[in-house]
């Protein structure tokens, strides 16, 4: 069920020019297209790439546009952009990353968030108890999920575990969740509520009034999103290029897809090589705690 994925590290961690490739065989892969989005499908297994490790504050994130698709760290202004600590929370509070083979669709308009997509794959919050790293491919499950309001955008957050974690086989649907990890659904409606205040941002808001909903509703929604990411990089009915983005569908196994490439081609061929750079220092103020007024303890 599970493939084998590993990293490939170029330039120093916490640098602009740092990017984690996914490779697989040692070759590079796009962690957008190429990897499954189903690990598993007859039994609901999907696969999920780890972006951002539970604990910790840099803001990595797929390169949509950059050939491959590299994880990097989210620039703002110029400078690396690192979520900061709204108390009591620190950093991400589960391990948080996306789905491969899917995309919210910015020209398409949720029928019931009544808000366009985010351009993004699909966001992804996994609750087990091990702590992920960037990169890590992990093999999971689906509880169920929240619609965020994200600055005027539908930005879904699906709620998962691993399927090897010791409570996976004791969660199954989103009312599972609240049992077994009471608190942890409340949490994350707050931590989403709140992350971009002291950014100088307003409040997020959540559609049906921060419900979060069931596997089935969660499993309907991710469909969409993979089959609003087949007609970008498949069938190309979604344009990869527009005014607002260019978008990298760049690939090495989706067949029939307008991305599929060689692995003897130069824009292949030329990828960087791992670098293994030591870590640079981390402003000392990304550890600082920031109290909200709204938020709950």
């Amino acid at each position: 069920m599970a493939q084998t994925y590993t990293t490939r590290l170029v330039n120093a961690p916490h640098s602009l020019e740092h990017r984690i490739y996914i490779e697989q065989n040692g070759g590079v892969v796009s962690p957008f297209h190429d990897i499954p989005l189903f690990a598993d499908r007859n039994n609901g297994i999907l696969n999920m790439v780890v972006e951002v490790p539970r604990w910790t504050n840099a803001k990595m994130e797929i390169s949509k546009e950059e050939a491959f698709n590299p994880i990097k760290q989210d620039i703002k202004r110029g400078k690396l952009r690192y979520v900061r600590n709204c108390f009591p929370h620190h950093g991400y509070i589960w391990n948080y990353g996306a789905f491969p083979q899917t995309w919210e669709d910015p020209q398409q308009t949720h029928a019931e968030t009544k808000a366009h997509g985010d351009n993004d794959p699909l966001d992804v919050c996994e609750i087990g108890e091990q702590l992920g790293y960037v990169g890590q491919v992990k093999q999971v499950k689906v509880l169920g999920i929240m619609a965020l309001l994200d600055e005027g955008e539908t930005d879904w957050k699906v709620i998962v575990v691993d399927v090897n974690d010791p409570l996976a086989s004791k969660l199954n649907d989103i009312e599972d969740v609240e049992r077994h990890l009471p608190g942890l659904i409340r949490a994350t409606n707050e931590w989403f509520r709140i992350y971009k205040i002291p950014d100088g941002k307003p409040e997020n808001t959540f559609a049906f009034s921060g419900e979060a909903k069931n596997k089935k509703y969660a499993t309907e929604i991710i469909h969409e999103c993979h089959e609003a990411w087949r007609r970008l990089a498949v069938t190309g009915e979604s344009p990869a290029k527009t005014n607002t983005y260019d978008l990298s569908i760049l690939n090495t196994t989706v067949e029939n897809s307008l991305g599929l490439t060689s692995v003897d081609d130069p824009v292949y061929t030329t990828l960087p090589r791992a670098t293994r750079d030591p870590p640079r220092p981390i402003d000392p103020s990304i550890s600082k705690w920031f109290f909200i007024s709204s938020a709950q303890v």
